[in-house]
């Protein structure tokens, strides 16, 4: 994938990498003109700790693309994530989360209030929802 954002028609398309390079937070939702959730992405280097936080009204959503994360919540409770690991967090639960590897760690954070809205995906009629296109 290029290293650049396009943004079409109803669409925008875009990498990590082409939010920042080095540690620090990418700001998802404003490069890609995401407008019904909050969306970032952290790069975490190793030995580091960021503070205790919680928020007002949105919950929130972890997902640990590469590395390894530690999450601590306000009950003492310590999670451990890999990579393609998930934690879900209320809106009021503090939680602190650190690098305790040796490489960075780069998750993305899903936030939003309001509720699901079902599913509402539609596709053209007679079509199939998933066919092999290749092989």
């Amino acid at each position: 994938m290029s290293d650049d954002i396009v943004v079409g028609d109803g669409f925008a398309v875009g990498s990590l990498d082409a939010l920042g390079e080095g540690p620090g937070m990418r700001k998802i939702r404003t490069s890609l003109g995401v407008k019904e959730m909050g969306v970032n992405a952290i790069v975490l280097p190793p030995g580091i700790e960021q503070g205790t936080h919680w928020h007002d009204r949105q919950e929130e959503l972890y997902f640990v693309h590469e590395g390894e994360i530690e999450m601590e919540f306000a009950d003492g409770v310590i999670q451990t994530l890999p990579a393609g690991g998930l934690a879900r967090v209320d809106a009021a639960t503090p939680r602190t989360i650190r690098n305790r590897g040796s490489v960075d760690a780069t998750y993305v954070i899903v936030g939003a209030e309001g509720g699901y809205v079902g599913r509402d995906g539609q596709q053209p009629p007679n079509t199939p929802r998933v066919r092999q296109i290749d092989g």
